[in-house]
């Protein structure tokens, strides 16, 4: 787990590299700007659905959501982590943690579509994407465990801000999406917080290895002192 040391230069670099990663976040959101490259072909003529002509109360209810479920993710983090100490093994609490989302899952979604033809598996694009949402979601969730039982839940939390500029830039280059200037800056910001947060962390590494070595040295020393004086006196003889 994390170590919050608020005089520790460490700390208040993991803190500050946090706070600006979340400020860039939240500049790719609300910030669009100019265009800085436009996009490469024309986008077909659909009839969307805008979310900015919903009800407010949608933005709200919508708002309130996205901040619970960031919520109970770092907790689930902080709560995976204690469970890696426990019983470190990674693809085992992958596959529980997948086998009793499909459990709660499986009949609440057959109580919100009871229609069972929409259950039925026919081959095409519906069927690519359910496998690979399918393969991916489960070696994501792998990785994120490793991560966790390896540099713990703020080291694996810093990389979603830094997911919202890596998706903008897949945008732009496969897909030819127009490149914004908010997405340039909040890109940056998102760069330098997460830069902070990995120095941070860098430094926090640094102090627990010197502390142990101080901790070796004073053990050492401290043995040494408590040896008797005959017993000393013949192992320098010798």
């Amino acid at each position: 787990m994390e170590k919050l040391g608020l005089r520790s230069s460490s700390t208040q670099a993991k803190i500050m590299g946090t706070i600006v990663s979340i400020s860039g976040a939240m500049v790719v959101v609300l910030y669009e700007g100019p265009a800085v490259i436009e996009t490469s072909f024309q986008s077909p003529s659909l009839s969307v659905h805008f979310p900015l002509s919903s009800s407010l109360s949608n933005w709200v209810i919508g708002g309130l959501l996205l901040a619970v479920e960031y919520l109970l993710f770092s907790m689930w983090y902080i709560v995976q982590t204690q469970v890696m100490r426990i019983y470190p093994s990674e693809l085992i609490v992958v596959f529980l943690y997948n086998l009793c989302a499909t459990v709660i899952s499986a009949p609440v979604s057959l109580l919100v579509d009871k229609n069972l033809s929409g259950w039925r598996l026919r081959p095409g694009i519906a069927l690519v994407a359910i496998v690979y949402s399918g393969f991916a979601s489960a070696f994501s969730n792998i990785v994120h465990t490793w991560g966790l039982h390896l540099k713990g839940p703020l080291y694996i939390s810093i990389f979603r801000p830094l997911s919202i500029a890596i998706a903008a830039a897949i945008g732009v280059i496969f897909l030819g999406d127009a490149l914004y200037l908010g997405s340039v800056v909040g890109a940056i910001i998102i760069s330098i917080g997460f830069y902070a947060v990995l120095w941070g962390k860098a430094k926090e590494a640094e102090e627990e290895e010197m502390s142990e070595d101080c901790d070796f040295g004073s053990l050492g020393s401290s043995s040494y002192g408590k040896t008797p004086l005959l017993q000393r006196n013949e192992a320098e003889d010798m």
